[in-house]
């Protein structure tokens, strides 16, 4: 099932700059899917067009087969959560309780189902113990998983994060990937954009390649092994990639690479 379609997709910023032209993409429902570039490649603008933020000004996106267009934005918005690169452009009460209430309240739903979609939404996020704090008394961590709370209690199936590690610690970013996994586990869609090569390579189902407004490639995780392909992306091939470049192991993640070795030098005796 295809969760976002866009066909022939254009947009030209206000300063006559593009920022993409006739991009045709599908991304898989139940999947994670990197939009993977360096700055300038129209990443989040692309982002932006999923849930109508940005009108699309040639071409169309299509939403579980809903063109994302003027007639059709609130039922859009139920189905795709958009997760700003700074939580502080989507954090605006007084509390996090009234925060995340705000989309179950505008969909007119009565106040005991708020209340409980709230609920849930604080507890899947583990903060539960932060409802009555005010967002600007939260971490950058914290903040990020009152924006996702906000997203969940809307229910939506898909979710569009704009550099959702950006700006967080190891472990924070691991508490945050752990969250992600459990939505995706759970059968929802995950698309981010993302300059890492190392943790799209690690973490990402799909990848989505681009550099200037163009996609170069789109394919599985595996094709970020291709260092022609990175290059004229201007990305670095993965650590791991490279590491194990020469061998028939691919490991994606230190843990397998740590397995992989010790396993090596388990089963291979060292004589230095």
């Amino acid at each position: 099932m295809i969760a976002i379609e866009t066909v022939g997709l254009s947009y030209v910023y206000p300063d006559t700059t593009p920022a993409f032209e006739k991009v045709n993409l599908q991304i898989k429902a139940g999947k994670k899917t990197a939009i993977l570039g360096i700055n300038g490649s129209g990443k989040t603008t692309l982002i932006y067009h999923f849930n109508g933020i940005i009108p699309a000004q040639q071409g169309e996106v299509k939403i579980h087969g809903l063109p994302v267009e003027k007639a059709h934005l609130q039922e859009i918005r139920k189905k795709i959560g958009l997760l700003f690169d700074n939580p502080d452009d989507q954090l605006f009460s007084t509390t996090i309780f009234n925060d995340i209430a705000f989309g179950p309240r505008n969909l007119k739903l009565n106040p005991a189902e708020v209340q409980q979609r709230v609920e849930k939404a604080l507890e899947r996020v583990g903060i539960s113990c932060l409802a009555e704090r005010p967002p600007y008394s939260l971490s950058l961590g914290q903040k990020k998983r009152a924006a996702i709370a906000g997203l969940l209690a809307m229910e939506p199936p898909i979710f569009a994060f704009d550099e959702p590690f950006s700006g967080l610690d190891p472990e924070a970013a691991s508490h945050f990937r752990e969250l992600l996994d459990r939505l995706v586990g759970e059968g929802a869609t995950l698309v981010y954009s993302t300059h890492d090569v190392d943790m799209a390579y690690e973490w990402a189902d799909e990848i989505i390649l681009m550099k200037k407004g163009k996609v170069l490639a789109c394919g599985e995780y595996d094709l970020l092994r291709d260092e022609s392909i990175l290059q004229a992306a201007s990305l670095p091939i993965p650590a791991l990639a490279k590491l194990f470049r020469d061998t028939h192991h691919k490991p994606r993640s230190v843990e397998e690479a740590h397995t992989l070795i010790n396993h090596i030098f388990d089963c291979k005796p060292f004589n230095g």
